[in-house]
């Protein structure tokens, strides 16, 4: 069976070093006053980089606690963590994603096609915090020792 919480774990910490060092050129931008990213005509550009570096790194810190969570929560089956695991992953990349490419091509002060990736991910997400939730009273608790 896979091993669902050193999954989460892992991707959780590679994502939060992708997204720190997202974060880092972000402000590497702004500190040598890149115009492509400081002009108020790229106010969108911005401010969709910044969402996406926000909930990038939330996701991450979502998926080492999710990781921890499983290792202590008792026995959950494949069952119950395939979908979790599932919706997780892919709202870790869509919504993101759907921020970051939304900023790269934007019209008119409105964000690219990308932005329409977000809503799914949104979707992804409010799926798993609900399965997670629901998980978390299903399980056994593990025997004290």
């Amino acid at each position: 069976m896979t091993d669902y919480a050193r999954r989460h774990i892992r991707f959780g910490w590679w994502s939060l070093l992708v997204f720190a060092t997202a974060g880092l050129v972000l402000e590497t931008l702004h500190g040598f006053k890149v115009r492509a990213y400081l002009d108020v005509s790229n106010e969108t550009r911005r401010l969709m980089w910044t969402l996406a570096h926000a909930h990038g790194t939330l996701l991450a810190l979502v998926h080492v606690i999710f990781g921890v969570t499983v290792r202590g929560a008792g026995e959950w089956t494949g069952r119950t963590l395939r979908p979790i695991s599932s919706a997780l992953m892919g709202a870790s990349v869509l919504l993101p994603g759907g921020f970051f490419l939304g900023g790269i091509v934007f019209y008119s002060g409105d964000p690219g096609l990308g932005i329409l990736l977000v809503p799914f991910g949104a979707v992804l997400l409010i799926a798993a915090l609900f399965l997670i939730a629901r998980a978390t009273g299903d399980t056994k608790t593990p025997p004290a020792r």
